[in-house]
């Protein structure tokens, strides 16, 4: 279960690689990334599709291991199966915080995954949606957050 702490830490990060964006601008992964990057946070879309070359219109990358800078956290909007997969390239390209997205239903949070990132050392986001913390929250996720705050640990 996610805590404040990690939450506020995650979201006052600049540098943030997000693996799941999509080419395809109408998917929800996209709308998480604009209004991240939308608060002047520097984005790095991760996508394995050969063909994506740019997304949203910022350099899109194949592997975490292929973006430039420092990278102080990555958001992870993968299916579960993937998400042990991407976490281990996170701990082995050295970034401290990982965002595990949740979204409504059982989501795709995979107890391997957080496992991976609390061997490692690595602040991990459990299972939340971004857009339920970045401030203004708005529509929904007003709703979503009010729903789950007692699920976050202070």
């Amino acid at each position: 279960m996610p805590n404040h702490q990690a939450i506020d830490d995650f979201l006052a990060q600049r540098h943030i690689a997000f693996v799941g964006v999509s080419r395809e601008p109408k998917q929800f992964a996209n709308t998480v990334y604009r209004r991240l990057r939308g608060d002047g946070r520097a984005l790095y879309p991760v996508n394995r599709s050969e063909e994506a070359t740019t997304i949203e219109g910022d350099i899109a990358y194949r592997q975490l291991s292929d973006v430039p800078g420092p990278v102080d956290g990555v958001v992870v909007m993968v299916p579960r199966e993937a998400e042990a997969d991407v976490v281990r390239q996170a701990i082995e390209r050295g970034i401290p915080r990982v965002w595990l997205h949740r979204g409504l239903g059982q989501g795709s949070v995979s107890a391997e995954a957080v496992q991976q990132c609390r061997d490692a050392g690595v602040s991990v986001v459990d299972g939340a949606c971004p857009l339920m913390f970045e401030e203004p929250v708005r529509g929904m996720h007003r709703i979503h957050r009010a729903m789950s705050h007692r699920r976050f640990a202070a």
